[in-house]
């Protein structure tokens, strides 16, 4: 087939979905709102078809209640505009960590029908460019049946794993479609900049950041300026990691693996840092089965991996992906870099969190939530911040390691939880 007869209209392109097939939709940034529209015109003539994806950014017409019969998720990872439909029947949520879902295509464990991807413009050599979302990309077109791409004149051009030759691409559509955009800094309160500050004090020069995306990771970026020759290998980051890079703050210096590049998987931000990472060699976007993989993580020197959690038992259980039985998120790539971390020379797993929800209910409980997942155990819990402190947990007992955590807990529910303390283990003996 010659290049000219693979554009089409997306109305075109998509008539190759049948009902029953898998599809996957290229996640966050790259989300195809293109060609998600045009399926979801679809939704009276299609049965049973299957979708899924990491996260996803934007409105879903897919999940929308009317188009229940046509479309139902079935997503290793739970995003805002999904969250609903997970939650309601019209989908499901398999549990599996970030490094390990390229293995779930290319093991045919999930094979995958139709992949709808996100791409920059051809080069002159005819390759295009998964641009911000390389990640799990890259094995879903490998394994994908046929491949519908949107060539998009508004996404970046990224260096690393995610080059795709449009011999591989069965059906192009030409969009202008601008990325969806977050900047969590302006959210940033008091609260997220006390934690900052305790997340940084942790952090020595030369360390290597994991940080995600969220008000938290750009309130502990804020924090580094005073930082030197910091590195960063992380699944995705956001602007505050551009900001550290400007000011010389991140070097990538000392880093034992990709020296002096950014090493990343995904990214969401502003137009700002799409412009600034479109073909820019200091970024390497690369496939989440090797930027997750523990053991090149910890091959790093002093990785400070911060990821957050929506609960903490006394014990130190981590549930960061569900509020008892509601699907909230996923496991993400939390475990792999808290074990990437503690792998690392001198490296620091911590989990960073508010100390109370937005109603004011502690965060640190006694016991998780009925139904409430466990995505780090507290074997691998090291350090835990909140706005009032760290908790050093790592060679603590299960006692000593209630009153670490209880300190840290808002003062408000500091009495409660040390009666359930000493309820459970008696009087403090350490």
């Amino acid at each position: 087939m010659n290049t000219i007869s693979k554009f089409k209209t997306a109305e075109e392109a998509v008539k190759i979905v049948k009902s029953g097939n898998r599809i996957y939709l290229h996640g966050s940034a790259a989300t195809p709102h293109t060609l998600i529209k045009a399926l979801g015109q679809r939704s009276l003539e299609l049965e049973n078809v299957e979708i899924i994806s990491i996260s996803t950014l934007g409105e879903m017409c897919l999940a929308e209640p009317g188009c229940g019969d046509a479309f139902h998720f079935n997503s290793v990872f739970v995003s805002q505009n999904i969250r609903q439909a997970v939650n309601n029947g019209m989908g499901n949520y398999i549990p599996v960590f970030l490094s390990e879902i390229p293995g779930l295509f290319h093991k045919k464990i999930l094979p995958i029908d139709v992949a709808m991807i996100n791409i920059s413009p051809p080069d002159r050599h005819g390759f295009c460019s998964l641009g911000v979302s390389v990640d799990v990309a890259v094995a879903a077109v490998k394994n994908a049946k046929y491949v519908i791409a949107q060539v998009n004149s508004r996404m970046p051009r990224t260096h690393g794993d995610g080059l795709l030759h449009i011999n591989d691409i069965h059906a192009m559509v030409e969009v202008a479609d601008e990325l969806p955009e977050v900047d969590y800094r302006k959210h940033i309160t008091h609260i997220e900049e006390a934690i900052g500050k305790h997340c940084a004090s942790l952090i020595e020069d030369g360390a290597t950041l994991q940080l995600g995306i969220g008000t938290i990771p750009d309130a502990v970026l804020q924090q580094l300026t005073g930082h030197k020759d910091l590195g960063v290998h992380t699944e995705m980051f956001s602007d505050g990691v551009i900001d550290l890079l400007k000011s010389g703050n991140i070097t990538n210096k000392f880093k034992k693996k990709h020296k002096r590049k950014v090493i990343t998987s995904f990214t969401t931000g502003t137009r700002e840092l799409y412009d600034f990472i479109d073909d820019n060699p200091e970024f390497a976007f690369l496939e989440s089965d090797y930027v997750n993989d523990a053991y090149v993580i910890g091959k790093n020197p002093k990785v400070a991996a911060i990821n957050s959690a929506i609960e903490i038992d006394i014990t130190g259980q981590v549930c960061a992906d569900s509020i008892g039985t509601y699907q909230f998120s996923g496991v993400g790539g939390q475990m792999d870099f808290i074990k990437g971390a503690a792998l690392s020379e001198g490296g620091k797993p911590i989990i960073a969190m508010a100390s109370t929800t937005n109603r004011g209910e502690s965060k640190i409980v006694p016991f998780l939530k009925q139904g409430a997942g466990v995505v780090t155990t507290r074997a691998h819990v090291h350090y835990v911040v909140t706005e009032y402190g760290v908790a050093y947990l790592y060679g603590k007992n299960l006692q000593q390691r209630a009153y670490a955590l209880m300190n840290i807990a808002h003062p408000d529910h500091r009495e409660t939880l040390e009666e359930e303390i000493r309820g459970r283990f008696g009087r403090k003996i350490y």
